[in-house]
């Protein structure tokens, strides 16, 4: 992978958008991914309610975190039989 710096550039090049706004764009980009990560593995550890995680990140992201979740408990399972 090319180093930040330089997809920085491409990225300012590319979208013809300054560097602090493709910067700045790129931050609260992290920031929401972080909270939806956040808010998603509280629910996975039963902290917080599926309609809570709902109203957070929504429907779609509850859902795929669910899929993922269970594929990952079948592997596990899987994995422990053998």
């Amino acid at each position: 992978m090319e180093n930040t710096l330089t997809v920085i550039e491409d990225l300012t090049r590319e979208m013809n958008k300054p560097e602090s706004e493709v910067i700045s764009m790129a931050f609260q980009t992290g920031i929401k991914q972080l909270w939806r990560e956040h808010i998603l593995g509280k629910f996975l550890r039963g902290e917080i309610t599926r309609n809570e995680a709902i109203e957070s990140v929504g429907i779609d992201w509850v859902e795929l975190a669910e899929r993922q979740h269970k594929a990952t408990m079948e592997d596990l399972s899987w994995a422990l039989k053998k």
